[in-house]
């Protein structure tokens, strides 16, 4: 994964304005649709799993340039602009923040029946692996709260999902890019935005595969073997102080009952220990520690986590939403998505039109072409 930098995403107060959302929305359908009538809708998702261009999207949009809000309310604002439109832009956005965002299997099920799409069980499960390895092999102390899953009728798929921190108030996005996952368990990301953390454990770190070898094959020695060095790891490891783990920290009867239908089931990759039913922080804690102390293999402990306004922000940073350049915006995009319609040669003229905008108004443009 390319770390290019990282960004502070604080928790701020209040909710967009219904005026605002409406104009997100609007604007939001004319650059998914610019997008999909000159790339294609995968083009769509590599854009959309590239952080920088999120971002991007989220200041002309007319969001608060480094909020946590950012994230949830312009995957809002993009699903509302496809609604409806799924077939023809051959492009879903499922999920979003909360409750919303364990229907997400549900959603994706349902769109792939009524559009009799195959691949729907598929892409239930890189949706509910890319959760599991955010919000378990990746210990930063953000717990996963928003996750939107984007994909086309060809099966490409991206996802954005954030946690946030409740001691900090700072939230972490986190990109997946579905062309470039190799390996679920081995720097799947195409991007991580947040501060850089002291403290973290990271399973799916290429310095980690030694310590989830460990793992694999620790349980397949059997429950009696692993409890026993899980215990004793847990009693009597002394690490430096950022990673010192007590026993009093776990609830080892239900880490048992978690180790033994493990050593039961004699998983062969930590991803299947990882996709486990029951398996959580806790759990790949100790074992990741255990490792360590039995075998020597210590898992990475690095923090994987790696802007421009057009139409200002939602709290007047850098200043106020200015409703009529807004909606000139609006306008001009519209017109130019009704003119890819007509047919393919004119797209070309549209597009070199658009490189050639200069000044401000080519600056806007330009962040959609990236």
């Amino acid at each position: 994964m390319k770390r290019s930098g990282f960004a502070d995403l604080p928790l701020h107060g209040g909710q967009c304005p219904p005026w605002l959302f409406e104009r997100m929305k609007r604007l939001g359908g004319h650059i998914i649709e610019a997008i999909v009538a000159l790339f294609g809708p995968e083009e769509f998702l590599r854009r959309i799993a590239d952080p920088i261009f999120f971002q991007s999207l989220g200041c002309l949009l007319g969001f608060d340039w480094h909020s946590s809000g950012l994230t949830t309310t312009l995957c809002g604002a993009l699903k509302e602009a496809v609604r409806g439109r799924e077939k023809d832009l051959g492009l879903y956005i499922c999920g979003g923040k909360g409750g919303t965002s364990r229907k997400t299997p549900e959603e994706i099920l349902r769109y792939s029946e009524r559009d009799a799409l195959p691949f729907g069980e598929a892409l239930v499960n890189y949706s509910r692996i890319s959760a599991k390895v955010d919000n378990t092999a990746i210990q930063d102390g953000y717990t996963l709260y928003h996750h939107a899953f984007f994909f086309t009728t060809s099966g490409k798929w991206s996802v954005v999902q954030q946690g946030m921190n409740p001691v900090t108030c700072f939230a972490r996005r986190y990109h997946w890019l579905g062309e470039r996952v190799e390996d679920f368990t081995c720097e799947p990301h195409s991007g991580i935005c947040g501060i850089q953390e002291a403290e973290v454990l990271n399973l799916v770190a290429r310095e980690s595969k030694a310590c989830q070898e460990g793992i694999v094959a620790m349980l397949g020695e059997g429950f009696t073997v692993v409890r026993r060095n899980v215990q004793d790891a847990l009693r009597y490891l002394v690490l430096p102080k950022r990673h010192r783990i007590q026993e009093k920290d776990f609830d080892l009867s239900r880490i048992e009952k978690t180790l033994a239908f493990l050593c039961e089931r004699r998983p062969s990759s930590f991803l299947e220990v990882l996709k486990a039913q029951g398996v959580g922080q806790k759990t790949l804690r100790a074992l990741a520690l255990t490792v360590e102390i039995v075998l020597g293999t210590p898992p990475s402990y690095t923090d994987p986590v790696s802007f421009s306004f057009a139409h200002g922000g939602k709290d007047g940073t850098p200043f106020p939403v200015d409703r009529k350049t807004y909606d000139t915006t609006i306008g001009f995009l519209a017109q130019v998505v009704e003119r890819m319609r007509i047919g393919v040669s004119e797209k070309n003229k549209v597009y070199e039109q658009l490189k050639l905008l200069s000044g401000e108004e080519g600056k806007q443009w330009m962040l959609w072409r990236h």
